[in-house]
């Protein structure tokens, strides 16, 4: 989902470019006074480019928060400083035109030049200077490493596709689900609320295509035992679920009685109010309730196809969904 370059420090900025200008080539020149002004003009070059290009590249890399899905934009929201990310990219930018701008100076100064002496002050003078520039956006570069290392993390979802999220208390079978629903092997990755990992899948129901998501650490507990980013995080991923699949657990193996998982589901629904639910009852290989939820087993695959059936029945339509997806409650009261 994001491409940002691993955001350098001020030092190492400055440590590339110099080495970097270190090794500069230049085709013979006339004379010797010729040759040592078209290498230093070299050199001022590559430092110039080496660190200007790369601020740039931090500039643009970034995303834009107001061109972002809802999901993606809330979950930012959440992990970072908006208004320092902003600062600092904005400080960043400003380096890189002041060095670009004493980069022309300096290059016009050995052109003007009739000394080797005064062409090696104005090149170190460059030097100290761009370095000077970099250092003043020090923190910048460290707040903007750090910001990079948190958005790097965020799960690779694609906000335009229907969205199915599991729910459930731990060890219901919900990675199991995902799993042998999934029409290729699901991907793992870190969730930057939670220590556990998200497990996102893909499979496909006639010509549509699903993505289907299992979130541990934020849809297995009651709402009052979540803390502020928790539930912050939740509200996110309703700007993302189209359908919830809330798994029971009948028999009790996964350490929580069935009072605890419906009480759960009820407070899913008040989340949820909007978001149509499933609930399935798993683990139907060893008990099997006379109810009118779906009866599964995520081990057997038994009841996965009348569930499939179910899941394109409740699904919106694609325009439904995501037209909806953008007016989904944001607000954390909400949900307390």
């Amino acid at each position: 989902m994001f491409r940002i370059p691993t955001v350098l420090t001020a030092d190492e900025l400055i440590d590339k470019a110099l080495r970097k200008a270190s090794r500069v080539n230049i085709p013979p020149a006339k004379s010797k006074f010729e040759m040592v002004r078209r290498k230093n003009l070299a050199k001022i070059d590559s430092v110039s480019d080496s660190i200007c290009s790369a601020l740039e590249g931090y500039v643009k890399a970034f995303p834009s928060l107001e061109k972002l899905p809802p999901f993606y934009r809330d979950l930012i929201d959440l992990l970072l400083d908006l208004d320092q990310l902003k600062k600092s990219l904005g400080a960043i930018d400003w380096c890189s035109h002041q060095i670009a701008r004493m980069t022309r100076a300096a290059k016009i100064g050995i052109k003007r030049s009739r000394s080797l002496r005064e062409i090696d002050e104005i090149r170190e003078d460059a030097y100290g200077r761009c370095a000077s520039l970099v250092r003043q956006v020090k923190e910048e570069l460290e707040f903007l490493g750090k910001a990079r290392d948190q958005i790097m993390k965020l799960p690779n979802i694609n906000p335009e596709m229907r969205t199915i999220v599991v729910a459930g208390a731990p060890n219901v079978g919900k990675s199991l689900l995902v799993s042998n629903m999934s029409t290729a092997k699901p991907k793992v990755a870190s969730y930057p609320f939670t220590t556990k990992e998200i497990t996102v899948g893909m499979f496909t129901l006639g010509r549509r295509k699903y993505q289907i998501i299992d979130t541990p650490g934020l849809l297995d507990r009651p709402l009052e035992e979540k803390n502020e980013i928790e539930l912050q995080a939740i509200i996110a991923l309703r700007n993302l679920a189209d359908l919830v699949l809330f798994i029971l657990d009948p028999t009790g193996t996964c350490g929580y009685p069935i009072e605890y998982q419906e009480s759960l589901l009820r407070g899913i629904r008040k989340l949820y109010p909007n978001i149509n639910t499933i609930t399935i009852e798993n683990k139907a290989d060893i008990l099997k309730r006379d109810n009118e939820n779906i009866k599964i087993s995520a081990l057997t695959k038994d009841g996965l196809d009348e569930l499939k059936k179910r899941i394109e029945k409740e699904l919106p339509s694609e325009t439904e969904s995501k037209s909806f997806s953008s007016t989904k409650f944001r607000i954390l009261n909400s949900c307390q």
